[in-house]
């Protein structure tokens, strides 16, 4: 993908023509819009945020305009600016002025905590809503008796799960950027920079009392914390892929044992109860350092 890469860091139009265009075609494929995204944070990240500002809203404009000639339909635009480039605009910013990728993921994660928040305090009945929501996709013919129980169960930690899937879906549109720029300008320098992914101690305390809050809380308090630590699961899983794929890279095995690993998290997501856990604990476990003696075997 770096011939993309190159061909938005030829200008401002060419910029704006990937972001909009992609932005239409995810309409069709959701998961081209986490390469909308990264145009967005490749601009910003290498030459600022007024440049990246500068394509965001010129691409809105575009992507508006793009929508209502081709569909009829131009508040997907307004939408793509503050679910997904509006974000991934601001951590690109952090992380283009901290140097720190721990500090910009860990952005993002408040970011969609801020969200949760605001929902529940704006939304009257959350659970409600989400019931609404989720029983119009459920077919005809589904046997709904044996459906319900599980379904009044989602309906109070939905907001958490959406919360998660756009916070997973702002990271990978961020390493995606960041990934084109280490290739244009500083190849292997992202490689260094996720595997160096860390978590400080007492963010992972914090993280514990969150948890513990919610198994000893109930009611409306028990319910926002449980889809806080939903957010808090993405960091955490984030963090212990870092640390997963470090160990492994340093085995005899490594360059089969890294791609197996998310292979196992893309067809088994199961497993990332496991890389969370991983994730929450590397402050103390410290996997790392313990394999940093080991040379990494070429290509992984």
């Amino acid at each position: 993908m770096n011939f993309l890469a190159t061909y938005i860091m030829r200008g401002r139009m060419q910029a704006m023509i990937v972001a909009s265009s992609l932005a239409l075609l995810s309409l069709m494929m959701p998961p081209v819009s986490v390469v909308s995204s990264a145009t967005v944070a490749l601009v910003t990240l290498r030459r600022g945020g007024f440049e990246g500002l500068y394509v965001l809203v010129c691409s809105s404009l575009a992507a508006g305009i793009l929508g209502f000639l081709v569909t009829g339909n131009y508040q997907f635009a307004l939408l793509y600016v503050m679910v997904l480039w509006l974000p991934v605009w601001l951590i690109s910013i952090v992380l283009r002025e901290g140097q720190h990728l721990s500090l910009a993921v860990e952005i993002a994660i408040l970011l969609g905590i801020i969200g949760v928040v605001v929902f529940y305090i704006f939304a009257a009945d959350p659970a409600a809503m989400w019931k609404a929501v989720l029983s119009q996709m459920i077919p005809a013919d589904a046997p709904v008796a044996e459906i319900q129980p599980t379904l009044d169960i989602l309906v109070h930690y939905m907001t958490g799960v959406v919360a998660a899937g756009s916070v997973f879906g702002l990271l990978f549109g961020l390493f995606l950027g960041r990934w084109w720029q280490a290739n244009l300008y500083n190849p292997g320098g992202f490689k260094q920079e996720f595997l160096s992914l860390v978590t400080k101690p007492r963010l992972s305390i914090g993280s514990v009392v969150v948890v513990a809050i919610a198994l000893a809380s109930s009611g409306l308090i028990s319910e926002i914390t449980w889809n806080i630590s939903i957010l808090l699961f993405v960091l955490f899983t984030v963090t212990g892929t870092a640390v997963f794929h470090t160990v492994f890279s340093g085995m005899k095995l490594g360059r089969y044992m890294v791609p197996m690993l998310y292979i196992t998290l893309f067809l088994i997501p199961h497993s990332m109860l496991l890389v969370a856990i991983i994730g929450l604990s590397d402050p103390w476990l410290n996997l790392r350092n313990k394999k940093s003696n080991q040379q990494t075997p070429d290509g992984v």
